[in-house]
């Protein structure tokens, strides 16, 4: 275990595409949508304990997110909380992190990961993320996780490698130049992407050394690093609070792909192939769950007669409600306790505009 690893666990999302049962005062990265016995957070926090010394994990999330990390995640120190005073996007919750850590070890190698995502092969996992942070702390370079896509998907992003030598396999444990990223493409485009065996999805895992990621916001973000590097000298002190509020009024809000990952020359992607899925969606969960008998469905309820009823997700966080669903297709149908929702299953990205109508108690 490397006492030099650290790790940024981003916790502060409010996870609006799993509605009704991802909501505001509890988004999904505290659910245990999966039914494992933990959310998606300790199960994160579990995976990278086994790489780095547990003091050396932060969350960052949103500050009236702070009881529920301190309730699933008990004995962490308080400078390992970050409370975001407001979203401002992965930049700035990745420049206040690094700021944070500075202060503990000036010469910190860093890996920063989503709270939410799937991982299936957890070994497979800590051997690419071990080889990843080995190559950051070695090398100037920024380090991201590519994902061995297996279907065009255009949900998530793609990042294009330099071509691999010969027969070169993506998995073998050697680090590609990035060429280019490309945000969530059209079909045809990722049907493109994935056939030509030079593109990965973006996973959203960064590993970095700390002077390499101080330079990079430096250099691409000074506006950014300008506003948080004022504060030298009180973090992790009382001070850091205010002084936090009035820097996020002033932040703007960018990405770390947009502002960092896109635009700087020592980009390098390790291709993995774990078992990952950011389950952002109520199809990818369906697609990661669905049964392999004839009707296909996604059940996760204790009382349901189902009729006719294929292609289709039912669960209910009532598990002692009785379902019973008769000729559905394709449908998606999410209970909770004061809302019921159903829809046809491929009519999932208009939840959003659904959302808006909402009286926002059921949020």
């Amino acid at each position: 275990m490397n006492t030099k690893y650290y790790c940024v666990i981003m916790a502060g999302g409010i996870g609006s595409r799993f509605w009704p049962l991802s909501r505001n005062a509890r988004p999904k990265q505290f659910l245990d949508i999966l039914g494992t016995g933990k959310s998606f957070l300790q199960q994160t926090f579990d995976r990278f304990i086994q790489l780095m010394p547990r003091e050396n994990i932060l969350i960052v999330t949103g500050k009236s997110y702070v009881p529920l990390v301190n309730e699933q995640l008990p004995g962490l120190e308080p400078w390992q909380v970050i409370a975001e005073p407001e979203r401002r996007n992965t930049a700035p919750c990745i420049a206040y992190a690094t700021y944070k850590i500075r202060e503990k070890n000036p010469q910190a190698t860093i890996i920063v990961a989503p709270s939410d995502h799937l991982i299936l092969n957890e070994q497979e996992f800590l051997r690419v993320t071990g080889q990843a942070l080995a190559f950051a702390d070695s090398d100037n370079v920024l380090v991201t996780i590519g994902i061995k896509p297996t279907r065009p998907e255009t949900g998530y992003g793609y990042i294009q490698l330099t071509k691999p030598a010969g027969n070169q396999p993506l998995d073998d444990g050697t680090p590609f130049k990035v060429k280019t990223f490309t945000e969530k493409p059209s079909l045809d485009l990722a049907k493109i992407f994935v056939e030509s065996g030079e593109f990965v999805w973006n996973s959203g895992i960064f590993a970095w050394s700390l002077p390499t990621i101080q330079a990079a916001l430096h250099n691409l973000l000074p506006e950014v690093d300008d506003l948080f590097a004022e504060g030298a000298g009180i973090y992790n002190t009382p001070e850091e609070i205010p002084f936090i509020a009035d820097v996020y009024s002033k932040c703007r809000n960018i990405s770390i792909d947009y502002g960092i990952m896109e635009k700087a020359e020592n980009v390098y992607a390790f291709p993995g192939d774990f078992g990952w899925s950011d389950l952002g969606t109520w199809e990818s969960m369906y697609l990661h769950k669905r049964t392999n008998g004839d009707a296909h469905n996604v059940v996760d309820a204790i009382n349901t007669l189902l009729y006719e009823v294929s292609d289709s997700i039912v669960t209910t966080t009532n598990k002692r409600k009785l379902i019973i669903v008769k000729g559905l297709n394709n449908f998606l149908i999410a209970d909770t306790d004061d809302v019921l929702l159903v829809c046809p299953r491929n009519q999932e990205e208009q939840l959003k505009s659904i959302m808006k109508t909402v009286d926002p108690e059921y949020l």
